[in-house]
């Protein structure tokens, strides 16, 4: 059994039960429909990963940017150069943003697989969680392609941006087994998961550096479990700084505990999902 398993009713609860020879394939497989069930009888079509971006840049910097004159401390000051350090904030909220207002419903939309016995649940939080990695991935190709064009130059540190996101895919999918298993008792979870991931936004270093506020506000923001990732985004991809390896190591080795605990908790109440629905 790995270190990082715990027993939920005598049953082996590993969180990267996705990646397993049983149910790899299976997970892939949902995740591509998920991807491609988006852009269906779209006009563009898989553009629209690459546009939606690029659209949402716009209206951020044209909002914080131009309306209301904000700048990055430490950067160039130019409105440009804030958009893009605003972005590496947004598509990074944006990973939690969609596993929280998706997992609740996840189980109660796919109803007619808790009756199957044989079908392994478990992996329909991944599916939400890779689909999401997928539109992340088209984000930060944007951002690699505008840092080039406006800034002339890409640090060579972002290569380690997967390892700067890694803890955060384990704490989302912790999330979806956490919000599924709870939403198909507790409906009302889906109506607060939208404010609850706008709440993480606006209190996080995403669009406002923490340095900035004042010292009793802070402390808030530095609970909110986005802000460290979002700034070691910023480091690798913008700044050209190395991460702060052992920050991250807490944060991976937090993020594998909260899953395997959130597994648990899953596979616990998944006994009676077949009796609510």
């Amino acid at each position: 059994m790995p270190k990082n398993s715990v027993r939920a009713g005598g049953v082996p609860v590993n969180p990267f039960i996705a990646f397993d020879a049983q149910h790899r394939s299976l997970t892939w497989e949902l995740s591509r429909r998920d991807v491609l069930g988006r852009y269906r009888g779209a006009s563009a079509g898989m553009a629209w990963s690459l546009i939606s971006p690029l659209l949402m840049l716009g209206v951020y910097t044209l909002a914080f940017g131009y309306v209301l004159k904000s700048r990055w401390p430490g950067a160039t000051g130019s409105t440009v150069d804030f958009a893009l350090i605003l972005f590496l904030g947004l598509l990074t909220h944006g990973l939690v943003a969609e596993v929280m207002t998706r997992s609740p419903m996840l189980i109660v939309g796919n109803s007619n697989l808790v009756k199957r016995i044989v079908f392994p649940l478990e992996v329909l939080p991944w599916t939400v969680v890779l689909a999401t990695l997928f539109h992340l991935c088209a984000n930060i190709l944007v951002f690699v392609l505008l840092s080039a064009l406006v800034r002339g130059t890409v640090p060579w540190t972002i290569v380690l941006l997967p390892l700067v996101l890694l803890p955060l895919v384990f704490l989302s999918v912790g999330l979806g087994w956490l919000l599924s298993s709870l939403g198909v008792y507790l409906r009302d979870i889906g109506q607060f998961m939208g404010v609850a991931s706008t709440a993480l936004l606006f209190l996080s270093s995403a669009i406002v550096p923490v340095s900035t506020l004042p010292a009793n506000y802070q402390l808030l923001f530095h609970l909110n479990p986005l802000t460290f990732i979002i700034d070691q985004v910023r480091n690798v991809a913008y700044w050209g700084v190395l991460p702060d390896w052992r920050g991250l190591a807490l944060y991976a080795a937090g993020s594998v505990l909260f899953s395997a605990l959130a597994l648990t908790v899953f596979r616990k109440l998944r006994r009676g999902f077949a009796d609510v629905l």
